[in-house]
């Protein structure tokens, strides 16, 4: 098991929080399955920039990005050479510190 420690986050964990996650897991799965409520408009499809995060301790270990990711990443508010969106970062057996940005850009929308 990894641990994940999440930073203090005003919105999300003010006091931070420290995670429990399974090789192979998703980020934004483990997050969710422990009330933290990452946004993720796109519903983990790599269509948007919501669930943005910043890896602050383990970057290398994650299974590395794509070219679908890279690209939404361009997008995304507040972004750092350690930035991954969390419904596509895959953890390895790596502990963790990442940082949920305080905004997000929400770029999905819907036409009627």
């Amino acid at each position: 098991m990894s641990k994940i420690i999440i930073l203090p986050n005003e919105k999300f964990c003010p006091s931070g929080v420290v995670l429990e996650a399974k090789p192979s897991e998703l980020l934004l799965d483990v997050a969710l399955r422990y009330g933290i409520d990452i946004e993720h408009a796109c519903e983990k499809s790599c269509a948007c920039t919501t669930c943005h995060v910043i890896i602050h301790e383990g970057f290398d270990s994650l299974e590395p990005s794509d070219e679908l990711e890279d690209d939404m990443l361009d997008k995304a508010w507040g972004l750092d050479p350690q930035s991954r969106l969390s419904c596509q970062a895959k953890i390895l057996d790596v502990d963790l510190v990442i940082e949920i940005p305080k905004y997000t850009l929400n770029h999905i929308s819907e036409r009627y």
